[in-house]
């Protein structure tokens, strides 16, 4: 058993309160922070009666910051609980009579990027059950990095929302409506994150006990966009740099808030890099379009570029697809490839060190007992 356990509340409370609470009670509490059947399926009898289930409201370097029925607790981030790399919204298992850790539950979702410098996988959440690709209605809006967003949520089977702000800041949106027709019959929504009442309209994709992370570049007003459906003051704003409509960091880390009427809002830092590693059918979806049209092609190995035969190019000819869609499409099949291989290449090398240690120790122990 884990020696990670409660610093801030006291753990005899968990252990003296009554069994008889009401099943009913219990999971109405439990389901304003997310908690499903999913994750009901996953106890035991035993943990059922014994283990208090919460959810991480945010991850600091030492300690986590929790929620359940008992209300916010912190636990140290120590010992098993860091081996199991927990992230926000992961749901955890303590023991009530002494406040020990004892294990995380499968997650429902998990968001995850190549980490910086491409050598491992670095999770960014999970569990989440609907995203808000949150970008600018100015010169921050990309429609690659939109693409990458979507592939990410796609593939982790979350419902992906694209929400456009600085609405009040855009004389003329005919272009970016025209620029986003090939998403299709993704769900749109552009609004002024400083006005409530258009925000208001977001309102019927939070639905209570649902879990959406907001994911954009910084300056996107993701923390606006928060603060406006909370109506509270929940994270700190900041401005862009009007040269270029770039954002500042102002949200420093990811946390979970709770909206009043039981939704959770999942706040996160800009990412200025967001690797891709296994996402290839989250592509796929992504660019069906893409996909379909390949498949047409004369030859089935066809790099769509002068190849005879080649239907996508012919697309790109008589104007049905965008040239820009092609690329980033080939690229993000090769950043997942390059991305893939690189890890294939660290788990090897991590094997054949550990081999090699255990040739080690065990020429080492031969040796010993020979001079025995």
């Amino acid at each position: 058993m884990s020696k990670s356990h409660f610093t801030r509340r006291s753990v005899n409370r968990f252990g003296t309160k009554s069994l008889s609470i009401k099943i009913e009670r219990e999971a109405s509490l439990l389901q304003k922070l997310g908690w499903k059947s999913f994750f009901q399926q996953q106890l035991t009898l035993e943990e059922l009666e014994q283990c208090l289930p919460l959810r991480i409201m945010a991850v600091h370097r030492s300690r986590l910051e929790l929620a359940g029925e008992q209300g916010a607790v912190s636990l140290p981030l120590t010992g098993s609980l860091v081996a199991n790399l927990p992230a926000v919204g992961d749901w955890l298992l303590l023991e009530k009579s002494s406040g020990y850790f004892v294990r995380l539950l499968s997650r429902s979702s998990q968001f995850e990027r190549m980490a910086a410098g491409g050598h491992q996988v670095q999770m960014i959440a999970a569990n989440v059950d609907s995203v808000f690709i949150v970008s600018s209605l100015n010169d921050d809006f990309n429609l690659s990095r939109i693409e990458r967003y979507l592939a990410l949520a796609r593939e982790s089977g979350c419902r992906p929302h694209l929400i456009l702000t600085k609405a009040d800041l855009c004389e003329d949106i005919a272009p970016f409506l025209q620029a986003l027709r090939p998403f299709g019959e993704l769900p749109v929504a552009m609004v002024n994150s400083l006005d409530r009442e258009s925000v208001a309209q977001l309102r019927q994709w939070c639905l209570p006990g649902e879990t959406i992370a907001l994911l954009g570049s910084s300056g996107v007003g993701k923390s606006t966009l928060l603060n406006a459906l909370s109506g509270e003051s929940l994270a700190e704003t900041g401005t862009i740099r009007e040269a270029d409509s770039k954002g500042r960091h102002t949200t420093r880390k990811r946390s979970l808030h709770s909206l009043s009427w039981g939704a959770l809002l999942l706040d996160s830092p800009g990412m200025r890099e967001l690797g891709l590693v296994h996402v290839e059918d989250g592509v796929a979806e992504t660019f069906s379009d893409i996909e379909a049209l390949a498949r047409e092609c004369r030859f089935s190995d066809c790099q769509h570029q002068s190849e005879p035969g080649c239907v996508v190019q012919e697309a790109i000819t008589d104007g049905s697809l965008d040239d820009r869609r092609l690329r980033n499409w080939q690229k993000l099949q090769q950043e997942l490839s390059r991305n893939g291989q690189t890890l294939a290449q660290k788990r090897a090398g991590e094997r054949a060190l550990s081999q090699m240690y255990r040739s080690v120790q065990n020429q080492a122990r031969k040796h010993k007992y020979s001079e025995d």
